[in-house]
């Protein structure tokens, strides 16, 4: 790589950065749980819901991302993408009722937060020629992350302050953080592909696709239900909520080291390798709950379930840059995250209806063990090397 592309490609990396942290306070979206509860009146599996729409949002955004690139360029768009997400909390801020927060948080911050993550992720790919696994996967690791930062800070300021007035400073922060991000986009210089050239680009390898996209979604479907409700989980074990939270944090970093780590491995072993090791390793963690309903080996095993999405999200990324070329990254990565959206309404929504019914996650953590046990078998199956080009 040149010098100037390696500036270049560092200025996008900042910008990723700088735009993603934020966004990913999505993942922190369980610290919502009670006080929107006892606001609102809303149950349990009404607040899935909301949490579940924006997942759909998320990847509807991603899904039309690469369609824009011959549109507007990439500061534009990149721009536009945090004013709606932007704008999306700041209605959730000031819901009185499920249709307006759905609206707000599951449309507006959800399709603003997806396009937002592609379009930074492919100007990022478009420069980088090394350690594709580890820089995909340190990208991906950015939501967690945030939600990391985002968990404790929420926390603490639903109870000073009051969640409507934590939204509301969380929509300032994504103008902010937007408008640094787009300086640094536009200083990188880079000029995103046409459609027909990702379209191209992307074709063929169903079978890999195919594989790919099934260990991604039985681990995000385990991983999500953590993600969105492991407050709720820790307190149906018997965790006090000072654990739960704790707990919260922990695994949002654990997942965020998770995701890098997953695509630093991509660049040293191979994938199948890496993704079966990964489902094996969350499916010890949903059988050890399973098996001993305690506090602590709830906080110790969503951990483990946590740990093993993150390096499959990192390993996910990895793969992409190995088995497509560069200027087919987003395109590929957008339709795989379809199992994104596929596993954020369908576990953690069964999850919250099955507490709604039973007071417990029994059940949900069977499912996700399950689940977990096919991603093994279907990833040993991936290919350990990029396909021959036609």
């Amino acid at each position: 790589m040149s010098g100037e592309r390696q500036k270049r490609a560092w200025a996008a990396i900042a910008a990723v950065t700088i735009v993603n942290l934020p966004l990913g306070s999505i993942y922190a979206f369980s610290v919502f749980l009670k006080p929107i509860e006892a606001t609102l009146g809303l149950p349990r599996s009404a607040l899935s819901l909301v949490f579940g729409l924006a997942s759909i949002g998320f990847t509807a955004g991603m899904l039309a991302a690469p369609y824009l690139y011959g549109l507007c360029s990439a500061p534009v768009l990149l721009m536009m993408c945090s004013i709606m997400a932007a704008v999306g909390i700041a209605l959730a801020a000031s819901a009185d009722g499920l249709p307006m927060l759905l609206f707000g948080y599951g449309v507006l911050f959800g399709v603003g937060g997806g396009a937002a993550y592609i379009i930074a992720q492919q100007s990022v790919n478009l420069l980088i020629t090394g350690r594709r696994g580890l820089v995909n996967g340190y990208i991906v690791g950015l939501y967690p992350a945030g939600a990391m930062f985002a968990a404790p800070l929420f926390g603490w300021a639903n109870g000073a302050y009051g969640y409507r007035w934590t939204m509301a400073v969380l929509a300032v922060v994504l103008v902010v953080t937007g408008v640094i991000g787009v300086a640094l986009v536009r200083h990188s210089g880079v000029v995103l592909p046409r459609p027909s050239s990702a379209a191209n680009a992307a074709g063929g390898r169903t079978a890999i696709f195919v594989r790919l996209f099934t260990v991604f979604f039985v681990a995000a479907a385990a991983g999500l239900t953590v993600l969105s409700q492991a407050a709720g989980i820790i307190a149906a074990y018997g965790g006090g909520a000072v654990m739960a939270l704790t707990a919260t944090t922990a695994i949002t970093a654990a997942i965020a080291a998770a995701r890098v780590g997953g695509g630093w491995l991509t660049d040293k072993f191979a994938v199948p390798s890496v993704a079966a090791f990964a489902q094996a390793f969350s499916l010890v963690g949903a059988v050890s709950l399973a098996i001993w309903p305690d506090p602590m080996v709830a906080a110790v095993a969503l951990g483990m379930v946590g740990t093993g999405y993150g390096l499959i999200s990192g390993c996910t990324a990895g793969a992409i840059a190995l088995y497509w070329p560069p200027a087919a990254f987003g395109k590929i990565a957008s339709q795989i995250y379809i199992a994104w959206c596929i596993a954020a309404v369908s576990l953690p929504i069964l999850a919250g209806h099955l507490f709604d019914l039973t007071q417990g996650y029994h059940w949900t953590v069977v499912i996700a063990g399950c689940g977990n046990l096919v991603g093994v078998i279907v990833a040993l199956g991936l290919p350990r090397r990029a396909p021959a080009t036609a």
